[in-house]
């Protein structure tokens, strides 16, 4: 499995904004559509916002559209999740999730867990004043 890890989290007050990075180490995200995930203590894992491994495909979840911004660059083969204006409610722990999709899949951009295989350890978002 590709191995992923999350960096850029940290304590942010409400209305400001963080960079999330995911990476891939010793291996590159490119070919490979990405979501973004968060996981609150109790509550299921929710997605957030992915990425087609083309980059015209994006998707969000309505809570945070207008708000956060994913975007990848292929040439450091890393994505990224540019968390703005947060809310108390945005504190979870954020994961990156990978799926490789060349060719016909480009466009491929899933927003639930199953469409991903490999899976980042999370990095913690904590929103408070």
């Amino acid at each position: 499995q590709l191995p992923l890890v999350e960096s850029g989290g940290g304590l942010v007050h409400p209305g400001g904004s963080l960079r999330l990075t995911c990476a891939a180490t010793g291996s590159s995200l490119k070919f490979h559509a990405v979501g973004w995930f968060r996981r609150v203590p109790g509550k299921e894992r929710e997605g957030v916002a992915c990425i087609s491994s083309s980059g015209a495909n994006i998707k969000y979840v309505d809570s945070v559209r207008g708000r956060f911004s994913i975007s990848r660059d292929d040439e450091n083969g890393t994505v990224y999740l540019h968390v703005s204006d947060v809310k108390p409610d945005d504190t979870a722990v954020y994961y990156c999730a990978a799926t490789f999709s060349p060719g016909d899949r480009s466009r491929l951009c899933p927003l639930t867990t199953s469409g991903f295989g490999a899976w980042g350890q999370g990095t913690q978002v904590t929103v408070s004043s």
